[in-house]
């Protein structure tokens, strides 16, 4: 005796939420809620002086990669360490996430190269030749 087939229950379509991937208002509301978090949560507490073998620019926000990896590192904050996470949560943010990203950010040769207390420099993005047969 074969069972009736099972209906499928349409699954809503789950928009991402990270940063790149958002436009005008929705992006201008992101983007106020991590300048938020980055000034008072992340800088205060592990924000260490910038240095020019560990640069910091004051207007990071300004640097599309430190917008991304900052995003991606505030969205697994909210993950691992909001109301409902479990207790290992804080030590799994720490060990995974904090530290390769600050790294990453803060490198000589980082996103914030050239930037120094008081003054940004935007960066040249790298350019890719078209591909063709």
């Amino acid at each position: 005796m074969t069972s009736p087939a099972r209906e499928k229950k349409a699954e809503p379509e789950k928009k991402s939420e990270f940063i790149l991937y958002l436009e005008g208002s929705a992006y201008d509301d992101a983007l106020q809620g991590l300048v938020d978090w980055v000034r008072y949560l992340l800088l205060p507490v592990y924000g260490r002086e910038p240095t020019s073998s560990a640069p910091w620019c004051s207007r990071w926000w300004e640097h599309p990669e430190a917008v991304a990896q900052l995003h991606a590192l505030w969205m697994s904050w909210q993950d691992l360490t909001g109301p409902g996470s479990a207790l290992s949560g804080p030590l799994n943010w720490h060990r995974d996430c904090l530290a390769h990203v600050m790294a990453s950010l803060r490198d000589p040769s980082g996103p914030f190269a050239g930037c120094k207390k008081g003054s940004h420099r935007a960066k040249e993005a790298p350019t890719a030749d078209d591909y063709g047969f």
